[in-house]
């Protein structure tokens, strides 16, 4: 004989409790399988009115950060945030991302901040390309330590222009097996030194290349043979 299953039924009129706010925003979210869950998304899938999240804290952003999600409205993003971003797309891709590809990761800024800065989704795209394919004068300059060029040692991490200007000109492709993300999905491609920083190689154009991961994390850290 099945035990009998109780199960507690809310009072109507009874207050709701700030963690029952937040479970029931990861609930949606997990239902959108998002990180993020806009106003107008919670108003139709949520349990609770989301006024009542905005008052106990502070902004509807403030009720997502508090259950431990994205904000998907962020105000005053700087362009180097969203030209980041859009980076990231087309290295994910292996192509120019598309207004739909902001709605999911590896995306973590929705289309609402491009529309803001730049009025549409092609002046964006017109705006990141401009700003990647900046003189290289102007990269090296950016890129060296204190701003200029010379025999100093230069950081490790290449900018994000000089990770574009290496994409782009090895198509978006893994060097080693031609792997592409615009072929095979699940293709992952890092920018790589030739020559490691470690042993001395700049964070140069000359020196970086576009490897997916697989070749990337079989590669040791050794200097190219001369071969």
């Amino acid at each position: 004989m099945m035990k009998p299953r109780f199960e507690l039924v809310r009072v109507s009129g009874a207050p709701v409790s700030d963690e029952e706010l937040l479970l029931d925003l990861r609930s949606v979210a997990k239902e959108l399988g998002r990180t993020t869950v806009p106003q107008k998304t919670y108003g139709k899938l949520g349990r609770y009115d989301s006024s009542t999240a905005i008052r106990r804290f502070g902004s509807w952003n403030g009720a997502v950060l508090a259950a431990g999600l994205e904000v998907s409205n962020e105000i005053d993003i700087s362009d180097e945030r969203l030209f980041e971003n859009l980076l990231t797309l087309w290295q994910h891709f292996g192509r120019q991302p598309r207004r739909r590809d902001l709605a999911n990761p590896p995306s973590t800024i929705s289309q609402s901040p491009y529309l803001r800065r730049f009025g549409s989704w092609t002046a964006a795209l017109e705006s990141f390309v401009s700003y990647a394919n900046a003189s290289e004068t102007e990269a090296k300059q950016s890129d060296a330590p204190g701003g200029v060029t010379g025999p100093k040692k230069t950081g490790r991490d290449p900018s994000l222009r000089l990770r574009f200007k290496v994409l782009e000109r090895d198509n978006f492709a893994c060097r080693q097996c031609g792997a592409s993300p615009a072929k095979s999905v699940g293709v992952e491609l890092h920018v790589d030194h030739i020559m490691p920083w470690s042993k001395g190689g700049k964070t140069v154009l000359e020196n970086l290349q576009t490897l997916c991961s697989l070749c990337n994390f079989g590669k040791s850290n050794l200097a190219p043979s001369a071969g």
